[in-house]
């Protein structure tokens, strides 16, 4: 299943850039970042299809690290061939984005810089593709 990271913003260099390419580089499923400007811009069609969108989202529901390699894998098991992470712009998502998703996904109810948003995304796709191989790194408690 692929993984889709469209974001709102550059990256550019970074060191939230170097994180983030440090765990995309790491995983094994296949990966894809996109980026679009702040404003205007529109999100890519699906690379494939059936897909998901996941909104990371203020309103979103949080997760373990467990939980979230759980939906994934279940996902995939259906036969899902792409996974979207949409990360909005600084105002966020509409209503209509948020009632069109088939998840919404909190990162805790601080707020994050958006580039940071990316690199802590791409760290737990990494963890949750690694609890899903059974990799020994994810410790679960």
């Amino acid at each position: 299943m692929l993984l889709h990271v469209i974001a709102r913003g550059k990256i550019a260099r970074s060191p939230e850039a170097e994180m983030m390419d440090r765990y995309a580089k790491r995983l094994t499923w296949p990966f894809r970042h996109t980026e679009l400007p702040d404003t205007g811009g529109k999100v890519p069609a699906p690379v494939a299809t059936p897909y998901r969108e996941v909104l990371l989202d203020e309103r979103g529901k949080l997760m373990s690290s467990e939980e979230f390699a759980a939906l994934l894998g279940r996902w995939r098991d259906e036969g899902v061939r792409e996974c979207r992470f949409l990360i909005g712009a600084a105002d966020g998502h509409g209503d209509e984005a948020r009632q069109q998703a088939d998840h919404l996904l909190c990162f805790g109810r601080m707020t994050w810089p958006h580039l940071l948003v990316r690199a802590m995304l791409a760290e737990q796709l990494w963890r949750a593709t690694a609890i899903l191989a059974g990799h020994p790194y994810h410790r679960s408690g």
